[in-house]
């Protein structure tokens, strides 16, 4: 199935006709991004963390401290919610009503599971390390047992999920059309820049190819 079916959980309500079920829609907004915020419950108060993630097809894995309280709660819960967005530009329109942003946004919900086992953990923080520095895990020393320890992974199983995606120019009303403002576009690019080598670096050590890979990449 190439679809998300839309269901009481995921289905867009609002801007209906900017909604998204197909799951390479989804999967490109969360592969293009780095950080997600996850929604929680916390003494009936809400609370939203933003946390680093990697996605592995139907999975996403969520990485924080082994005794942080959201892996705690995700853990205890046993579902979660997050979301990620891009704003690609700001919509200029002829009034402040119409105005909007131009953006890039999935919302999953999903059943989470602390990740136990050693290789599995060590599995899910490639995951993660290859969606945020791709190339990068096979140049770095192996992670120590206790960093393993330290660290918490929750493995979120996609139920559901949905994107909205907004394009293009303003859509004002008619009759704002004739008034003499400027209307349009601002576009709005994040993009990686040039690397910044450590002060201790070891004298003659050049980034590697996967670093370079990197400086420019627009998300």
């Amino acid at each position: 199935m190439n679809d998300y079916q839309p269901g009481k959980q995921n289905k867009v309500r609002q801007l209906r006709e900017k909604a998204k079920y197909d799951k390479a829609t989804v999967h490109g907004i969360l592969d293009s991004a780095m950080l997600a915020h996850v929604a929680f419950v916390q003494d009936g108060q809400p609370v939203v963390v933003p946390m680093l993630y990697g996605r592995e097809g139907e999975t996403i894995f969520l990485h924080g401290a082994r005794k942080a309280r959201i892996i705690r709660l995700l853990e205890s819960t046993g579902t979660a919610c997050l979301n990620v967005t891009h704003v690609d530009g700001l919509v200029y329109a002829r009034s402040a009503f119409n105005s909007s942003m131009n953006y890039r946004s999935a919302t999953v919900f999903g059943t989470a599971r602390l990740v136990e086992d050693r290789d599995d953990k060590l599995h899910a923080l490639r995951v993660i390390s290859e969606c945020t520095m791709p190339g990068r895990w096979d140049e770095l020393r192996e992670p120590l047992e206790n960093e393993v320890k330290m660290t918490g992974i929750i493995a979120l199983a996609i139920e559901s999920a949905s994107a909205k995606v907004s394009t293009g120019m303003p859509e004002d009303e008619d009759a704002d059309y004739d008034i003499p403002i400027w209307a349009g576009v601002l576009p709005l690019k994040s993009a990686f820049t040039t690397v910044l080598s450590d002060e201790r670096l070891i004298e003659g050590v050049e980034p590697s190819a996967v670093v370079r890979a990197m400086e420019g990449k627009e998300l």
